[in-house]
């Protein structure tokens, strides 16, 4: 294979939304996988100005808000408030993924996991196997492909995170390797 057919793979590859490719020819095996980056982005809140009528000069007396300033007032208390959960949500969230190991394989596509070839046979790996880097950990099914998850690291499976059968996201892990 030519660096030219080789650079035309990688742009098909890109052009297509591709995660992951797989190519082999006799003993050459070429494999393109493309990450992506998790963007969080916090929807911007916009000041809201709140105008009131003049009130007349009189004796000073407790001066009440129209019901639709009120509503206002409060509806962007409220928007504030779940911004403010929302955030702290998203960084509990953050921290809960947190799975204590910085050896993680994690789902390259979105698709349906499974932990053996065939329904019958024993699964690729378990909790406490020896892997290699490169050795085939499961397979995820997307748009009627199967697409095997190679290891990362060589190590010890310590952990499954995803049991068989199950839908898989992009990013999700899937794998603890110690």
């Amino acid at each position: 294979m030519t660096i030219d057919e080789i650079v035309t793979l990688i742009q098909a590859v890109s052009d297509n939304g591709l995660t992951s490719f797989v190519y082999e020819e006799g003993d050459q095996k070429l494999i393109l996988k493309k990450k992506k980056k998790k963007n969080v982005a916090q929807a911007p809140v916009a000041p809201v100005v709140i105008s009131q009528p003049a009130a007349p000069v009189m004796s000073p007396v407790a001066v009440t808000m129209p019901a639709e300033v009120t509503g206002l007032a409060n509806a962007v208390h409220t928007a504030s408030t779940e911004t403010e959960a929302s955030g702290k949500a998203a960084s509990e969230k953050e921290e809960h993924l947190d799975i204590g190991s910085d050896k993680v394989v994690t789902s390259p596509l979105v698709g349906t996991f499974y932990s053996a070839p065939s329904p019958e046979a024993e699964p690729f790996v378990r909790v406490g196997d020896s892997v290699k880097k490169g050795q085939v950990l499961g397979i995820i099914e997307a748009m009627k492909l199967m697409n095997e998850i190679e290891s990362e690291y060589d190590g010890i499976v310590e952990a499954v995170l995803v049991e068989n059968e199950n839908v898989v996201e992009y990013g999700q892990p899937l794998f603890r390797i110690r």
